[in-house]
């Protein structure tokens, strides 16, 4: 009678252990990483002026980032960006400004933009994942990020001009 005793336990304790294994390893599928890729989607809009001549230097569909989320994350984790893009960050006020490129996969120029819509500076050729604060020369209520060396290619200045509509 013990041995059969002995038995049953035995055979229930070894279901016992297959179940944890088999529920160990359905753990393991469940936890797996998806990464979605973030796709450009066009919310507007923006033009660069020149101010002594108010001739178009470039016009850009915009994405634009103008809540606390969309802010916070910008263009990171992107592996690139039309030279035809940018992203436009909105404030809700005015302020010095400072960005920096953690977790950002492209090199990128950032220009500050003042509530009238001139450039008030530009951080040129801002580099990927370096964490270095990026200021502003002066308060701005806007910031326009787009692939490095592009403002240089549009002759862009500080004092010239941005005009911009939304979707």
């Amino acid at each position: 009678m013990n041995r059969l005793y002995i038995r049953l336990a035995v055979i229930l304790f070894s279901g016992i252990i297959m179940l944890q294994v088999s529920s160990c390893k359905e753990d393991k599928k469940s936890s797996e990483v998806t990464i979605a890729k973030i796709n450009f989607k066009k919310e507007g809009e923006l033009q660069l002026k020149k101010a002594v001549s108010d001739s178009l230097l470039v016009s850009l569909d915009i994405e634009i980032a103008d809540d606390e989320y969309s802010t916070q994350t910008g263009l990171m984790y992107r592996d690139s960006m039309k030279d035809s893009h940018g992203m436009l960050f909105i404030f809700p006020n005015i302020d010095y400004r400072s960005f920096y490129m953690k977790n950002t996969e492209i090199p990128l120029d950032i220009i500050y933009i003042a509530e009238d819509k001139t450039v008030v500076s530009i951080q040129k050729n801002a580099k990927p994942y370096d964490e270095t604060s990026l200021p502003s020369e002066g308060p701005a209520k806007y910031v326009l990020e787009v692939n490095a060396g592009l403002s240089d290619i549009w002759t862009l200045e500080k004092g010239d001009l941005v005009e911009f509509s939304k979707q």
